[in-house]
């Protein structure tokens, strides 16, 4: 029996924004520059991906969201095709199945004019299985406990009633009750009270560990991404510099780039000076 393939391959990754301009003159913006990495191990596996604004983190996201559409490479995800596969690509519900997104803004991900667990409500009926479409009320309470939460906390009430680490709580429990095999957070605690960071950032590495979902952990912020990954990948305008363990990157960077973002990290016994 073969092994099971990497939870996510993505190969050749290119994307320019802006190509053409008036007469084809401007080149554009190239975001991604042949990026290609693999997360192997099959589930419960963490890969963060690091890198200014600019970099190409986002796109990246995006891209393996199906948000935006690459110029050339490919993603597969559990050996299913998402993008640039060369006998096609899975269908939209299939994908919302396989992977599921967790946004930089929690206030963003939900409407004002809908109550919050109607979103649960929604996705159990559209994107589980047979039984969780027909009685979702089991999954939405697995996934709220999942998260910290019980199913009488969100009854009725709208996205003014949460803080935002309640509200990027509920985005992860929305999440899981797909049963995804990756989620993809981009920037998921960049706008969550400082406070609250570390319990997010926990929470995904519980997750990963007990419910065996993989993640794509986006963050400009070294420092949690060492802390969460199994394996981390440095970006700079739109290439992968570094990529690998993170301890085996913190221990011998290759990158200046990399060595850069290290001495950004304030520490206890060095002040941080402006």
């Amino acid at each position: 029996m073969g092994s099971a393939p990497p939870i996510l391959e993505i190969d050749g990754l290119q994307k320019t924004y802006g190509r053409g301009g008036l007469f084809g003159q401007n080149a554009g913006r190239r975001a991604l520059d042949g990026v290609s990495m693999t997360l192997a191990g099959g589930s419960g596996q963490i890969l963060a991906v690091v890198g200014e604004s600019g970099s190409g983190k986002t796109t990246l996201a995006r891209i393996i969201l199906r948000l935006v559409k690459a110029d050339a490479g490919t993603v597969r995800i559990a050996g299913e095709p998402l993008v640039g596969g060369p006998g096609g690509t899975v269908d939209d519900q299939r994908l919302r199945q396989l992977v599921q997104p967790i946004f930089q803004n929690p206030f963003e991900t939900f409407s004002l004019h809908l109550p919050v667990d109607q979103y649960l409500i929604r996705t159990a009926i559209n994107l589980g299985d047979a039984a969780t479409a027909r009685n979702p009320e089991p999954a939405i309470s697995a996934a709220l406990s999942a998260v910290g939460l019980r199913r009488e906390q969100l009854l009725g009430k709208g996205i003014r009633s949460f803080s935002g680490g309640e509200l990027q709580r509920i985005s992860v429990a929305r999440a899981l009750i797909a049963k995804p095999r990756l989620i993809v957070a981009d920037e998921p605690v960049s706008m969550v009270d400082a406070s609250l960071r570390m319990t997010i950032v926990n929470l995904f590495r519980q997750l990963s560990r007990e419910r065996g979902v993989a993640f794509v952990y986006i963050t400009h912020d070294l420092s949690t991404a060492c802390y969460l990954s199994d394996r981390m990948a440095i970006m700079r305008h739109g290439q992968v510099v570094e990529f690998g363990r993170p301890e085996a990157i913190l221990a011998a960077p290759d990158s200046a780039y990399t060595k850069a973002l290290m001495a950004a990290i304030p520490t206890l016994d060095r002040r941080w000076i402006d």
